[in-house]
């Protein structure tokens, strides 16, 4: 993995243009399919042909040979990947928490480190969710990787990731996030080990959620959200394509790299974006606020104010309300949420909640506070305090998450999480003030 060898170009949705080699691209009023030196083009389409103007996304690439250049595709090992509709175990109302993937023993790719914790909706019918997380500890090598049931929403929690896209060359640590849509072809590459977590959106795809009486500025701005300029692969030997279609993996040979595409435009691209960047919205006053004013990303549903999914992170950040419990409150809500920790403590969670660990509180699960975590926050002194050194975030959903077998079964679940609940003593009506 080469440090410092990717470049960007910002902004959310733009419509890009970017050529590796000057003259690649088709400029004036020539047809962007009259190639210039010979390349093949092809439009990668991530709407319908029909959609909205607003919301058709779509790029023109022009690559050294067409992308249909491969044999069939074969079934390939499904090591610990699921997909939605998820019915391999009975779906479950309890709170469950997870401590984090063991980095494996054995040499491990990105696509080999993959496991499925759970989801819902169903990948054919393009609504919901799959939830999965990895570790792995070598770069992917002559393999590339694409999801044909919906785009990727990666979670880097330990270790320099670079993800070598079709579009381009994209770096990634702890602290950033990585959205590759559907389709599009890429391998993760990697000096160590490395870790984190990934939403597969099978639903619209993600987009900045509307601000309203925020105003025009706050949360996450597009100005910071950055697209690979165009790189390419010039490479002539076996390169192994695995694809994840209408729910299980798939896998042809290409006998070059089909990250070949010397120059590409539209407004469809794969991205990074640093949550540092996030500029955090609270209450000056008093009441803790919805945690929705902390959404970084959202896959609208067909009911208004209703996601399929919501990103939402927990960054640093000040907690100044008077007269007010600052951590979440204990609640119960419609929406699912799977929650993973990047780095740092939790502000509801004194403890067992680990970096690269995760939980699950399912649609009317009662949840909040750990004990421990209570008794600090009702005992602290209501002064402006800073959370600092940490990073939690959210897939939230509103349908329930059913869990996979292994998940539900995984050595690394804790049979002991309820317990995190017990011995909050009763409250005294008896009591004045």
């Amino acid at each position: 993995m080469t440090l410092n060898s990717a470049t960007y170009q910002t902004g959310f949705g733009n419509h890009f243009a970017t050529e590796a080699v000057p003259g690649a691209l088709p400029v004036g009023r020539n047809s962007p399919q009259k190639t210039p030196m010979g390349l093949y083009a092809e439009q990668l389409s991530g709407a319908a042909f029909t959609a909205p103007r607003t919301e058709n996304r779509r790029s023109w690439l022009y690559r050294l040979r067409p992308s249909a250049q491969h044999p069939a595709y074969q079934p390939f090992d499904q090591g610990r990947v699921r997909s939605g509709p998820f019915h391999d175990a009975p779906p479950s109302p309890n709170r469950m928490r997870w401590d984090p993937l063991p980095i494996p023993t054995e040499p491990t790719d990105w696509v080999e480190g993959l496991t499925t914790y759970g989801g819902n909706g169903d990948a054919e019918a393009q609504v919901g969710v799959g939830v999965h997380l990895y570790a792995a500890n070598r770069s992917m090598t002559d393999r590339v990787f694409y999801c044909a049931d919906g785009e990727l929403l990666i979670v880097p929690q330990q270790g320099d990731h670079l993800f070598v896209t079709e579009f381009g060359r994209i770096e990634a640590s702890p602290g950033h996030i990585v959205v590759i849509p559907r389709g599009v072809r890429f391998r993760v590459e990697c000096d160590g080990p490395i870790r984190g977590y990934v939403c597969e959106n099978y639903g619209a795809p993600f987009r900045l959620p509307d601000l309203g009486p925020i105003g025009s500025n706050g949360l996450a701005n597009p100005r910071d959200f950055e697209a690979p300029v165009a790189a390419f692969e010039d490479v002539s030997r076996p390169t192994e394509c695995v694809q994840k279609y209408a729910g299980r993996l798939w896998v042809t040979t290409f006998d070059h790299s089909p990250l070949d595409v010397v120059a590409w435009h539209g407004n469809l691209a794969p991205y990074r974006w640093d949550t540092a960047r996030f500029n955090t919205i609270g209450t000056v006053s008093f009441d803790h606020p919805d945690p929705s004013i902390f959404t970084v990303l959202t896959s609208p549903s067909d009911t208004s104010g209703t996601a399929n999914c919501d990103f939402v992170i927990f960054p640093p950040r000040w907690m100044v309300a008077e007269d007010t419990f600052r951590p979440p409150w204990f609640h119960r809500n419609v929406m699912s949420e799977f929650m993973g920790l990047v780095t740092g403590e939790y502000d509801a969670k004194e403890g067992g909640f680990a970096p690269g660990g995760a939980s699950l509180h399912n649609c009317m699960s009662g949840h909040g506070p750990d004990q421990a975590s209570y008794d600090k926050a009702v005992a602290a002194e209501l002064k402006p305090i800073k959370l600092e050194n940490t990073l939690a975030f959210m897939f939230e959903t509103r349908f329930p998450i059913r869990t996979t077998e292994w998940a539900q079964t995984s050595p690394t679940m804790q049979l002991d999480y309820d317990d995190v609940w017990t011995g909050f003593a009763k409250g005294d009506v008896t009591a004045k003030g």
